[in-house]
This record gives C-alpha cells, structure tokens and sequence, in this order.
C-alpha cells in the first residue's frame, strides 16, 4: 500500500486554492514595500518604481487585480471547458504581467524579486495544472427505472 502525504485535490478547488495563495503573495509583497522607507519617499513624490502614477493608474491597477480575485471564485464554479481555459488564459496575463514589472521603472528591490519569482512559479503551476486538466468520461446520471427496481 502507498501511503502519500499530499491528498488529491479536486481540481477547482486546487486551482482555486492557488489563486488563493497568489492573492496572498501580492498582498504581503506590497505590505512590506510598504516598510521600505526608499518606497514610501517615492509614493510621496507621487511614483511607484520610479514611473509616475495617476488615480488613473491606480485604478488600472485595481482592475488588473480582479482577474486573480475573480480567479478564486470562477475556479470554483465553472464548468471544466470554460474553467481549464479561463484558468489557463488568466495564467498566462498575469505571468507576461509579472515578468513585464521586472524591466520598468527603477530596479526592483530583493524583496520584489522574492515575491516576483514566487508569483511567478505559482502562475506557472496554475498554467500547468489547468493545461493537464483532460475531460474525463461524463457522470451518468442512473436510469430512473432501474433505480426504482
């Protein structure tokens, strides 16, 4: 008998769990850039990464933040075919979008490559495991007239 320790996860809630921990990724990493005294002069100065920004760019921000907040809940509900590809398109967004963070502005902190390459792995985990994600035989539902036999 195999033992393992991981149990199988259905694979919605696997891929929601993930969005889930990316969500937290991003949440802690902007905390503690928030305690770098270099950041919050340049948040006074009105940049982040040495880029300006507007309530125009905050909000683009906040928009680019609900795919991976819709993420965990469409993980959950969608049926398999829209679920493995909106799982795989979003994935692959956020990723380019990651990466594309690390060539802008001034030169990102330890810190943000820390969290960077983490965000980055478990985008690419949610790719793969959303590509690996193959229809499986339809339930069948049993025959009324057997089931009352």
């Amino acid at each position: 008998m195999t033992r393992t320790l991981i149990t199988p996860l259905h694979r919605p809630t696997l891929l929601s769990t993930l969005w889930i921990v990316l969500m937290f990724n991003y949440i802690y990493a902007d905390v503690l850039g928030l305690n770098d005294p270099a950041h919050l002069i340049a948040l006074e100065s009105g940049t982040i990464g040495g880029l300006p920004f507007s309530p125009d760019k905050l909000v683009a921000a906040g928009l680019l933040m609900q795919v991976p907040i819709a993420m965990v809940l469409l993980s959950r509900v969608l049926r398999q075919t829209p679920n493995r590809v909106l799982n795989m398109l979003a994935a692959a967004f956020m990723a380019v979008t990651q990466v594309a963070t690390l060539f802008f502005g001034t030169p990102p902190t330890p810190v943000y490559y820390l969290f960077s390459a983490i965000e980055i792995i478990l985008l690419v985990v949610i790719l793969v495991v959303a590509a690996a994600w193959r229809r499986t035989a339809p339930a069948t539902v049993p025959d009324k007239a057997l089931a009352t036999a």
